[in-house]
């Protein structure tokens, strides 16, 4: 892989990033800005988890049938720009709700679609995928400690243009991006490939292994701000630990080449799955406070490890045609576990408080062993 390759790669993932990290925080307080209720608000931010269901998997098999997933990528990024403008120059529920829908539906395939492209060109030097993904969680940190400036700056009425901006970056970064290979060979490729990947028992484990892995965060994801704010700690505090999660990722994605070579793709996702368990397990009794510094850094195994096993896994066992495909389905997938979990997450909160996170531990616990028992044959085969 060349450096150009590398560094227009690792610009991609920071400009994605850089908008996930801005409207992950901005978009509620706007919404409520524009007048929408709390019943309003839930609407409207459950569209991209549709949108992802729906439009993921039909827009990447797309692009491989045709071999233009840059071109797919390009398309998409230009689309969600103009998708999110719409929806910043609107006012009222119904013409928020509906513009919301489709800026998600032609947001939903970028990452997959940038996921297939550098598997795609990284294909045979897949050590350096985490130090170029690295940059990604170091753009979504960033976003997270300045969102506090940018919203005081610019005020919940027009933050939404700072998200709008991260995605011009987006799309400007996928423009740029070099091409890996004549596209047309990504059409025969996908002609000549075997058969659909679900056909593999291998693949539906790490599929839904990592799913339920990744799931299992939807009670720190939703509610872990709250829970600790309940318990007396501060704002201040809160925003460490969040930041802490993620530098844990960065220094794993950092180290990833040498690790997931020793470990290998399938370990790595069940490893993650078990340190997912130990992190949820403790959390589930109300641990000291001293003790969430290091449940965080947990984070390293539940979410990082999780996603390079499944990253390297999809390189080694996917035909390059069948690429964006794969990476669709297995986006699709988790966000139906995701949407479950959350659902379930909200009613054991209400009921159970933090013990909620018990399920948690069991959803990882599972996605572990669904891992490790249907993949046993790839992890023998990998060894030496």
């Amino acid at each position: 892989m060349s450096d150009r390759f590398a560094l227009h790669v690792s610009l991609f993932y920071a400009a994605f990033f850089l908008y996930t990290g801005l409207s992950m925080p901005f978009m509620p307080p706007w919404l409520a800005a524009k007048g929408l209720d709390t019943r309003e608000i839930g609407i409207v931010l459950a569209a991209p988890l549709v949108a992802r269901v729906v439009a993921v998997p039909l827009s990447t098999r797309l692009a491989d049938r045709l071999g233009m997933q840059q071109r797919a990528l390009v398309a998409a990024s230009l689309a969600s720009v103009a998708g999110f403008a719409l929806v910043g120059l609107l006012s009222g529920f119904g013409p928020i709700f509906v513009a919301y829908v489709l800026a998600s539906t032609a947001l939903a395939p970028v990452l997959p679609l940038g996921d297939a492209y550098t598997l795609r060109g990284l294909r045979g030097r897949m050590p350096r995928y985490g130090r170029v993904r690295l940059w990604g969680s170091v753009a979504f940190i960033v976003a997270n400690l300045g969102g506090g400036v940018l919203l005081a700056r610019l005020g919940a009425q027009d933050v939404i243009w700072a998200v709008v901006g991260g995605l011009v970056l987006t799309a400007a970064a996928a423009i740029a991006l070099p091409r890996t290979a004549p596209e047309a060979v990504a059409a025969v490729d996908t002609r000549d490939a075997p058969a659909s990947p679900w056909r593999s028992r291998t693949f539906v484990a790490v599929v839904l292994g990592a799913s339920l892995i990744q799931g299992s965060h939807a009670v720190l994801y939703g509610f872990a701000t709250l829970l600790w704010s309940a318990r007396g700690i501060g704002g201040i505090a809160i925003g460490a630990l969040w930041a802490l999660g993620v530098v844990a990722e960065i220094l794993l994605f950092a180290a990833s080449g040498r690790v997931v070579g020793a470990v290998g793709p399938i370990r790595m996702i069940v490893l993650g799955g078990v340190g997912g368990a130990i992190r949820w397990g403790a959390m589930a009794f109300d641990p000291p406070i001293a003790a969430l510094p290091f449940l965080q850094c947990l984070h390293a195994l539940s979410y990082a490890a999780t996603h390079l096993g499944a990253m390297h896994f999809m390189a080694q066992a996917v035909p390059a045609g069948r690429g964006a495909t794969a990476q669709g389905d297995f986006v699709a997938v988790q966000g139906i576990v995701f949407a479950g979990a959350m659902s379930l997450s909200g009613v054991l909160v209400a009921a159970y408080g933090s013990t909620a996170y018990g399920a948690m531990a069991g959803s990882a616990a599972l996605g572990a062993l669904l891992t490790a028992a249907f993949g046993w044959r790839r992890v023998m085969s990998s060894r030496g």
